[in-house]
């Protein structure tokens, strides 16, 4: 797979919704749970961040349920190469990363795993941008702020930036403001409700028609 498959991926996934659930350290029932009503409040995909002993469990039950449902979910905080391999034992479809690592994102692009990179100065995306990959996570959103999208903007027209970290249903709607084109959302994916969803949505559009 190449970068330029991977950002078709993303752009495929995220076509209707631009809300990304993250769904750290829940036991494997419980995610699945969440995943259930993140689907049906209209959440575009589902991470299941692999940093707790018990997350590969958890993961591979998302995945599981996702394969009957025709859904898509991938692992997050993958940060090595054992990582890429354990999102592929678990059946992920995609991968995350809280950074710009070249040798993970290829391991994962190399394993037919779309790769979301993290990034958070105009430094990261220049590395990953000159990779090859355009859709990327900002992280952490929260402590950088809303403007750092508008101001990536500028150098990098074509990226597609996942806002990440921080992130509920009080602030999200300020990111796709700036210009972010997706948002991950972690402990308010149990309470978000789907007109919020469709609001981000309509704004997502909204910023696009203007740009």
């Amino acid at each position: 797979m190449t970068p330029e498959e991977s950002d078709a991926a993303f752009d495929h996934w995220f076509s209707e919704s631009p809300v990304m659930a993250i769904l750290r350290g829940y036991p494997a029932a419980e995610a699945v749970s969440l995943t259930k009503r993140a689907w049906a409040t209209g959440f575009a995909l589902v991470e299941v961040p692999l940093s707790h002993s018990g997350d590969d469990e958890a993961l591979s039950a998302v995945t599981n349920l996702a394969r009957r449902e025709g859904r898509v979910a991938g692992a997050g905080t993958v940060v090595t190469l054992e990582d890429v391999n354990a999102a592929v034992t678990c059946g992920a479809r995609f991968t995350v990363a809280p950074g710009w690592d070249p040798e993970v994102a290829q391991a994962s692009l190399a394993a037919g795993l779309p790769h979301l990179p993290g990034v958070m100065t105009p430094t990261d995306v220049q590395h990953a941008w000159t990779s090859g990959f355009r859709w990327l996570k900002v992280f952490p959103a929260s402590v950088i702020g809303p403007e750092i999208f508008k101001a990536l903007h500028g150098p990098f027209r074509d990226l597609r930036m996942v806002a990440t970290g921080g992130i509920d249903d009080a602030n999200a709607a300020s990111y796709i403001a700036a210009g972010a084109f997706g948002v991950s959302l972690s402990d308010a994916t149990a309470w978000i409700g789907p007109d919020t969803v469709r609001a981000l949505a309509y704004q997502r559009r909204q910023m696009e028609v203007q740009q």
